[in-house]
C-alpha cells in the first residue's frame, strides 16, 4: 500500500529592524520595531496566524476528527513556537488540539532555524537540545525524525541523525543527486546502517506551494479530484509531500480556492484503496529501504540550484554568516542570556536569506520573502546589529 505523507514546515523568524549605524552602542533591541509594519514581529506573526495558521489547523482539525485514517506532520522552528506563544496563543492551542488526536507527528529540528550544523557543530547540537525540550514542554512530544532548516542536508547530516537516536531524516529528492532513482521510496542515507531517509517529491509538492494559482501553469486549476489521481498515478512506495505551512493561506490567498483544495484532498486519497496516509514515523515503518542515496555535498529545497547559494551565494552573506559564528567563543565566556539569545536569533537562516543578490525567478522568490527594500538594505541592518552585538559582548567580557 503507497503512503501519502504530509509534512509542513512552520516558521517565522524575528526579523532585524532597519537597524542605522548610529543605533550602535544605543540600542541593545535589535528584533522590536513597533514603528514598522514590514518590521514588526508581533504584527507579522498575528497576521500569518489570521490567514494561514488558525484556518488551515481548525480545518485540519475538523479533517483529522472526521477522517480517523489521516496523517499529518509538522516541523516547528523554536522562534516560531515562542511567537505563537507570546501573540497568537489560539493558534498554539489549535496546534496542540491537532496532536493530541494522536494523527500527527512533531519533527526535530534546530530551535533557531539556523544553519549551525555546517559552520558549528557543537552549536547545532546545543540548539537541537534545545529545540527538543520546548517541544517535550509544548506537547508532551519527543520528536523521533529530523528535518534539518530548508531540508539542508549531507550524508554526515544523516551519520549524525543515527548516532543521536532518531529514526529518520528528511531531504530534497533532487534528480541531479538521484539519477536513475525515484524519490517515491525509503532509502537509508550513505554512511549509516539503522536510519532511514525519506526524500521530497518535489514536483508534486511545489504543484501546490509555488504553482497552485498561477493561471500561466498549463494545469491550471489545479482541483484535489486532479490531485488524486496524480498521486494514485505516481510509481513508488511513498510520496512525500513537503512544503511550507505559510502555503495554506498566506503565499495561496484563500480566494485561490486553496483550502477547498485542501479540505476535498483527504477523500480523494480514500477514494483509492492502494494509498493510505502515513507520518514519517509510519512510512519507516511501513517499507523497507531501497539501497542507499549519496549526498556528499549540500542539497537544500531552496531556488533551482538546490545549494546554499541562497544563503552564502554572495559575498555580503559570506562576510555576514561567517561573522555570526566567529563570535561563538566570546558568547559562550560571556555567559549572559540575553546576549545568547540575541546572537542565536542571527542565526536564523532567514536574515542570509534576505541578502541574496540572485536574479530571475528564484530572485523573486527572494523579493517577495525579504521586508526589506533590497539585499543591500537587509546586509547593512544585520552588519549594524552585530556590531553592537560585539560592544556589548566586549563590555561584559573585560
Amino acid at each position: 500500500m503507497k503512503s501519502v505523507c504530509f509534512y509542513f514546515q512552520v516558521h517565522q523568524p524575528y526579523r532585524v529592524k532597519r537597524y542605522r549605524v548610529f543605533d550602535i552602542g544605543n540600542d541593545p533591541e535589535y528584533f522590536n520595531d513597533r514603528s514598522d509594519t514590514d518590521l514588526n514581529n508581533r504584527r507579522i506573526i498575528e497576521k500569518v496566524a489570521r490567514k494561514s495558521y488558525v484556518p488551515t489547523t481548525q480545518l485540519l482539525l475538523d479533517l483529522l476528527k472526521k477522517h480517523h485514517e489521516m496523517r499529518v506532520s509538522f516541523s516547528f522552528s523554536g522562534v516560531v513556537l515562542e511567537q505563537l506563544e507570546r501573540y497568537a496563543p489560539d493558534a498554539l492551542a489549535l496546534f496542540k488540539a491537532v496532536l493530541d488526536t494522536g494523527q500527527a507527528e512533531v519533527l526535530g529540528e534546530t530551535y533557531y532555524h539556523s544553519l549551525a550544523f555546517f559552520y558549528s557543530l557543537p552549536e547545532f547540537e546545543r540548539q537541537v537540545s534545545h529545540h527538543r525540550s520546548l517541544i517535550q514542554r509544548l506537547f508532551g512530544y519527543w520528536p523521533r525524525v529530523f528535518r534539518n532548516t530548508e531540508l539542508s542536508y549531507r550524508n554526515d547530516l544523516g551519520s549524525w541523525a543515527e548516532r543521536a537516536g532518531y529514526d529518520g531524516i528528511l531531504a530534497e529528492g533532487w534528480d541531479p543527486i538521484l539519477g536513475w532513482k525515484s524519490p517515491n521510496y525509503v532509502y537509508q542515507p550513505a554512511g549509516a546502517s539503522k536510519i532511514k531517509l525519506l526524500l521530497k517529491n518535489y514536483k508534486l509538492s511545489d504543484d501546490v506551494a509555488f504553482r497552485f494559482s498561477s493561471r500561466d501553469w498549463s494545469e491550471w486549476p489545479l482541483t484535489a479530484e486532479k490531485f488524486g489521481a496524480w498521486l494514485s498515478a505516481t510509481e513508488g512506495d511513498t510520496v512525500n509531500l513537503f512544503m511550507d505551512y505559510e502555503t495554506f493561506g498566506e503565499h495561496q490567498w484563500e480566494a485561490t480556492g486553496i483550502f477547498s483544495f485542501l479540505e476535498h484532498l483527504p477523500e480523494e486519497v480514500f477514494k483509492n484503496p492502494e494509498l493510505k496516509f502515513r507520518t514519517p514515523s509510519e512510512v519507516i515503518r511501513a517499507h523497507d529501504h531501497k539501497g542507499e542515496i549519496d549526498m556528499p555535498h549540500i542539497v537544500t529545497w531552496a531556488d533551482t540550484d538546490r545549494d546554499l547559494t541562497a544563503w552564502v551565494g554572495n559575498p555580503m552573506q559570506e562576510a555576514a554568516i561567517k561573522a555570526i559564528y566567529d563570535l561563538e567563543e566570546p558568547v559562550l565566556l560571556a555567559n549572559d542570556h540575553k546576549i545568547m539569545d540575541d546572537w542565536r536569533k542571527l542565526q536564523t537562516s532567514d536574515h542570509f536569506y534576505y541578502m541574496c543578490t540572485k536574479w530571475f525567478a528564484d530572485g523573486d522568490v527572494h523579493a517577495y520573502f525579504s521586508p526589506y527594500e533590497s539585499p543591500y538594505d537587509a546586509y547593512i541592518a544585520y552588519m549594524n546589529a552585530l556590531s553592537d552585538l560585539r560592544l556589548r559582548l566586549e563590555k561584559r567580557n573585560l
